[in-house]
């Protein structure tokens, strides 16, 4: 008795190429925070933060009293507008891969996408600690001002606060990323993230019942002991339950998003 054997197709091994390698995570970062300006609109956000800045410090010196013309005066103000404007930027850094079509070409270069999703998150919160650097510098140029013109110019500043703004603005931003990743389409993102807290707010303020849960998912609430130096253990805590709806959420989820979505 024969038997007979069925010929198998040979297996197909993927060619190799040892001498080439994908570009490292630190090349990833730096080409997507240079995307950050290359755009028009990031380029205009990012002057108008600046702009902003300066504006209020000016402002601040023409209508302080000279003993109200500290350092801290002049920092704290600044991180309300930038704080609003930077998640913005985190959203185009996302979404604009998919508004100007040039995913393609990304995930092509890079295959393995949440490589480049990591080096886009890394870019903003940079971009983020940026802002505070110019945060302090224009509080410093205000100071100085301020003493060259007869105001205090009081140098005095909590250290807590630093660390306090460092965290305003790189949380504000991984929000908005958590936004455009989740949503993938510009207006959308930019509008949801702009319109949910005021809805949330006005919401709370005419039903009762939304109170108590605001002070634990409002993050113009849980995130508002962040502009003074002193922030409590349960503060913390209400700041933590925010953020892991309105950032660690949706991030998850949005990547799980990109990750699946076809490129065309």
């Amino acid at each position: 008795m024969t038997t007979s054997t069925v010929p198998t197709a040979p297996a197909v091994v993927p060619p190799r190429h040892p001498g080439v390698r994908g570009p490292s995570l630190l090349r990833l970062t730096v080409v997507e925070l240079r995307k950050l300006a290359d755009t028009r609109a990031g380029r205009w956000l990012l002057v108008g933060i600046g702009l902003i800045s300066a504006a209020i410090v000016v402002v601040q010196l023409w209508v302080l009293a000279d003993d109200e013309q500290t350092f801290t005066a002049f920092f704290v103000p600044q991180l309300l507008p930038t704080g609003l404007l930077l998640p913005v930027l985190g959203i185009l850094s996302i979404t604009g891969e998919w508004s100007q079509r040039t995913a393609l070409t990304t995930y092509a270069l890079v295959p393995r996408r949440e490589r480049v999703i990591v080096a886009k998150l890394a870019a903003v919160v940079l971009a983020a600690l940026a802002s505070v650097l110019v945060t302090l510098a224009v509080a410093t140029l205000g100071t100085l001002a301020a003493r060259a013109t007869g105001g205090s110019g009081d140098w005095s500043f909590e250290a807590s606060q630093l660390l306090h703004a460092v965290v305003l603005q790189v949380l504000g931003v991984l929000m908005g990323a958590a936004f455009g990743l989740l949503l993938l389409n510009t207006p959308l993102a930019v509008v949801t993230y702009l319109l949910l807290p005021t809805v949330w707010a006005v919401l709370a303020g005419m039903i009762v019942a939304l109170r108590g849960p605001a002070r634990w998912l409002d993050t113009s609430v849980t995130m508002e002991p962040l502009f003074g130096p002193d922030v409590t253990a349960g503060q913390w805590g209400r700041m933590a339950v925010s953020v892991l709806v309105w950032a660690v959420l949706p991030l998850a989820a949005g990547l799980v998003r990109t990750l699946r979505r076809e490129v065309s």
